[in-house]
């Protein structure tokens, strides 16, 4: 399989341009010209935000306003980890050799400093969360902290990034309510099936790169059968979104919407092809839809309750 994605992944158009000079590294480093990820950081927060029942409407406009300015900052703390940790690999790689720390523009030292600020302001964002929320906040860092040293040990990478990336479903549960469920554990675990799948996506943009340096993940153990792998993955997030709306005891309307990311999904399937990079990042992108797709039949359970 070639890859043929030797374009690298910053862009300075845009928004960004009229930044000063000095500011542009650091809106890199926390890739804010890119906002895909933190909308999915952020959308699994309001799945759990919207699950249960009983929340008064001011509870969860306010918790949704808090995890989107949270979703911004933990994603960009993520990526200043990863690109810590990842700096050395990030040279050998065309798509990321330009990154602000790979490239010297911002040094670790300055990195981790502004890491540091980062959490300072996220933790304060996570202080206006109910007690059992914030404890279950906190220990979600040990998930970041992890995540990106675990390419480098394990084929599934993609499976840690799942359950860091998808903690929002529970947190976002217990910031509304106080305590955890079986529903929400069923969210949790549809969660991660979903993000497996479109970051296993993700990752067939840089396997021909990736086998070179030894970086590990799921597109690479897929290989040609990475339509299959992405599938499966999919119905099992499908199949356990079923699993939660009966739990939570919603009505027959949020569960028939759930075909509306089932055919998102079918159509990503379509149009999936792990020697395309370009198509790979397409639908990559296109999962912020798919999550807003969730988030709307959850809406429907609310209305339907």
């Amino acid at each position: 399989m070639k890859n043929t994605s030797t374009q690298s992944d910053i862009n300075l158009s845009g928004w960004i341009s009229y930044l000063p000079h000095s500011w542009q590294a650091y809106v890199l480093l926390l890739r804010l010209e890119r906002p895909i990820g933190s909308w999915l950081l952020f959308l699994p927060g309001l799945w759990g935000i919207l699950l249960p029942h009983d929340v008064p409407i001011t509870t969860r406009i306010f918790l949704i306003i808090l995890f989107a300015l949270g979703s911004i900052l933990m994603r960009g703390a993520g990526c200043i980890v990863n690109d810590i940790w990842d700096r050395d690999f990030d040279r050998q790689v065309a798509r990321t050799k330009n990154r602000p720390i790979a490239s010297g523009a911002i040094s670790v030292f300055q990195a981790i400093i502004f890491l540091i600020v980062i959490l300072i302001i996220g933790l304060l964002i996570l202080l206006q969360l109910n007690i059992p929320a914030r404890w279950l906040g906190a220990s979600s860092l040990i998930l970041v902290a992890l995540y990106p040293g675990a390419k480098r040990i394990t084929w599934w990478p993609q499976l840690v990034l799942g359950f860091t990336f998808g903690f929002g479903a529970p947190l976002g549960y217990t910031a509304a309510t106080g305590h955890l469920s079986w529903a929400q554990a069923a969210l949790y675990g549809a969660t991660i099936a979903w993000q497996v799948g479109f970051d296993t996506i993700y990752g067939y943009q840089d396997i021909e790169d990736d086998k070179q340096v030894g970086i590990k993940s799921t597109a690479r153990l897929a290989g040609e059968s990475g339509k299959l792998f992405v599938s499966i993955c999919f119905t099992i997030c499908i199949l356990l979104l079923i699993v939660t709306h009966i739990l939570n005891h919603n009505a027959w309307p949020a569960i028939i919407m759930l075909s509306l990311p089932t055919l998102h999904f079918i159509w990503q399937m379509r149009h999936f092809n792990p020697h395309n990079p370009k198509i790979c990042q397409k639908l990559f992108n296109a999962n912020r839809d798919a999550g807003l797709l969730i988030a709307f039949t959850l809406f429907i359970g609310l209305l339907f309750e």
